[in-house]
């Protein structure tokens, strides 16, 4: 068994994690119990009661948190010549189509989104093995492709991210970083969660939040109480 660290044993000594915490609590408690000396991200681990094989309870979608992440999201835009402006006064990181492809090609993905516009899927659909696996892949249903790549970008920027369930029916996703208040932290988590319950499949049955965990890193989770999100 592996010893336990001194800052680990404070941590299991002024709380209780075997309990669950209501939404309010945990989002102070992550802060409290994170014993890192960079400013950590705070993640929730969400567990639904929904079946993923089947195509009507997958859970995908996107939601803009209040407070943005506190991560500088790196966009790439790949478009048309004419279209590199107004990326560009959206605050794009990388703008451009085929000098980007080429190095994706290469194995460059140093990005966090890509946006892109339906006049080049094309081009883009052919990164599929590249993109996918990395959760990269731009698609309509985030909004990534579009032709208003401005308002795209300025969405992402200010905090838009977007989740999908994985094959185990689970959502991952960030919701801040330890520097947030407390309260900004909770307005995050709990937009993330109404915006799941919105769209909870109708064919899902029974508890649709099996299990509910917020944690920072290098930290211990924390469970929500799943009846402290109200619907």
């Amino acid at each position: 068994m592996k010893k336990m660290t001194k800052n680990r044993k404070e941590i299991f000594g002024k709380h209780d994690l075997s309990k669950a915490y209501s939404l309010v609590d945990a989002c102070n408690l992550v802060k409290d119990i994170s014993t890192t000396k960079f400013d950590a991200s705070i993640d929730m681990c969400i567990r639904l009661g929904v079946d993923p094989r089947k195509a009507n309870q997958m859970v995908r979608g996107t939601v803009a948190l209040p407070h943005g992440t506190g991560k500088d999201v790196k966009v790439l835009v790949l478009c048309t010549p004419d279209k590199e402006d107004e990326a560009k006064e959206a605050g794009a990181d990388y703008y451009g189509l085929d000098e980007y492809i080429a190095k994706i090609k290469s194995g460059w993905t140093d990005v966090d989104v890509i946006i892109t516009m339906p006049s080049v899927m094309g081009k883009v659909g052919a990164l599929g093995r590249i993109l996918g696996p990395r959760g990269l892949m731009p698609n309509p249903k985030t909004g990534t492709v579009t032709m208003e790549v401005g308002k795209a970008v300025n969405e992402v920027k200010a905090g838009k991210i977007d989740f999908k369930v994985d094959k185990f029916g689970i959502i991952h996703s960030s919701v801040g970083k330890v520097s947030f208040d407390g309260d900004k932290i909770h307005e995050n988590a709990n937009e993330l969660l109404q915006m799941l319950l919105k769209m909870k499949p109708s064919s899902a049955k029974g508890t649709y939040f099996k299990s509910i965990y917020i944690t920072s890193t290098m930290s211990p989770g924390i469970q929500i109480d799943a009846k402290s999100v109200n619907a």
